[in-house]
């Protein structure tokens, strides 16, 4: 296994602040009195404003053209002009997922392009009309607007009204008004004078405002949530797609899994216990030459052929416990992990917590990942002590390994940790690490309990 260990290379420039660190404005005030003021805040209502001039295009565009296609299907007109909206609005599609993105943070893949089986116009205008991702842009373009205009008119003129409250001290000697004995005259008639500049008054206005904008902030992170939830829902890959996308990644890693390990058997067998019977019967056929006529030398030569028996006997059962070991077949996780730690560098403390067994694949694997990190314990942790602990928590089986070592481990460094990762993400499984430099190291991997 490729060593995971080694020193933190990150640049600190680059990392941003440390885990304990915060920002001024986070550390002056609580997340619910800075809201108003975070970069955050601005960029969802930017994107507020922004869509219902979008909107207004985007519905506009699609329901002209989806009438003007549905009003002429019983011409051959009719065909072509669908196709032709239904690619206009993936088009559309892009640009709100790239504004999605640079506003909202939502990062949406796109969803896989139309093609049709003969490569022919006519055949991806069928598969323009058959597609669903296609429809789901032409329906956001639809339901845009609506949600768009509620948006748009909920949190504008909160938004306006709450920062005019709030700098009204600031701005209100602007008003086209004279100055009364009380104050600014705002209103006024025959029988009545009406001001609203005293202090109390004020200070009553800039209350109010704050407050306003406190509540507004809130509210527009909640409209952009609604907004997030159209874009991944209508804008992006299909659940259906996504995860058979998913399942033909992991078939390749479980097909490149398995030929690298009937090629690591292959050479185990050729280099090993096959060589080692190959010089074995060279002895024997040798021993047996002699057995007349020097019966001393053809002993010693099968007595030495009997040690190299052993030898090989021994390297077919490290072999095949490398396949799968009987033990864990025999008597589960508890027992085979336990052997494994017997076997490691350093002492090892294993805690088995499970109440029945999980799926034998399952099994399997969690068998292996332990086996993987205890090795790279022994070679490359430099550690006094290490533990593991396996236990269920609802329908997932938690595997955690823990050394004292010098730690650095990095699964983007293109180490054994990497293979590891791609191995649980076969089954939908997790590998967590946690390494500082320094250590200690806890790798934590989650795995399905059924497979």
């Amino acid at each position: 296994m490729a060593t995971a260990y080694g020193p933190d290379t990150r640049d600190p420039q680059r990392s941003g602040a440390g885990p304990g660190e915060a920002s001024p404005l986070k550390r002056l005030l609580p997340a619910a009195l800075r809201a108003p003021f975070e970069a955050r805040t601005w960029r969802e209502l930017t994107y507020q404003v922004l869509s219902l001039p979008i909107g207004v295009v985007l519905f506009s565009f699609s329901i002209t053209l989806m009438t003007l296609g549905v009003g002429t299907l019983i011409t051959f007109l009719g065909v072509p002009i669908l196709a032709g909206t239904l690619a206009l609005c993936r088009g559309f599609g892009a640009l709100e997922r790239a504004r999605a993105r640079a506003l909202l943070g939502v990062d949406v893949a796109a969803p896989a392009p139309v093609r049709g089986a003969t490569g022919g116009l006519t055949s991806w205008m069928g598969a323009s009309l058959k597609s669903g991702a296609s429809w789901r842009h032409l329906l956001y373009t639809l339901l845009h607007l609506p949600w768009t205009l509620f948006a748009f008119s909920l949190a504008v003129p909160l938004w306006i009204c709450g920062w005019a409250l709030l700098t009204y001290p600031l701005w209100r000697w602007t008003l086209p008004s004279h100055l009364t004995r009380d104050g600014i005259q705002l209103y006024s008639d025959r029988n009545h004078t009406t001001t609203v500049d005293t202090p109390v008054e004020l200070a009553l206005a800039f209350a109010t405002g704050l407050v306003l904008l406190l509540v507004t902030a809130w509210v527009i992170r909640a409209l952009a949530g609604v907004d997030r939830i159209l874009v991944r829902g209508l804008l992006g890959p299909s659940r259906l797609a996504t995860r058979v996308s998913e399942l033909e990644s992991d078939r390749g890693v479980v097909v490149d899994t398995a030929a690298a390990d009937l090629r690591r058997i292959e050479r185990d067998l050729h280099d090993g216990a096959q060589a080692r019977l190959v010089a074995l019967a060279m002895d024997l056929g040798l021993a047996k030459e002699k057995l007349t006529a020097d019966p001393e030398a053809a002993a010693r030569m099968v007595d030495e052929a009997h040690g190299e028996v052993k030898i090989a006997l021994q390297e077919l059962r490290d072999l095949a416990r490398g396949i799968h070991p009987a033990v864990l077949t025999d008597r589960g996780l508890d027992a085979a992990l336990s052997a494994i730690a017997s076997r490691c560098t350093v002492p090892v403390t294993v805690t088995v917590d499970l109440a029945d067994r999980p799926a034998q694949a399952i099994e399997g694997i969690a068998y292996f990942t332990v086996s993987e990190l205890l090795q790279n314990v022994s070679k490359h942790a430099r550690a006094t002590h290490a533990s593991v602990e396996v236990w269920r928590t609802g329908d997932r089986l938690m595997l955690q390994v823990t050394d004292d070592g010098r730690g650095g481990a990095d699964p983007a460094a293109g180490s054994g940790l990497a293979g590891l990762t791609e191995r649980l993400d076969a089954v939908d499984g997790v590998l967590a690490v946690d390494s500082p430099p320094g250590g200690p190291t806890r790798i934590t991997a989650e795995l399905p309990w059924r497979g």
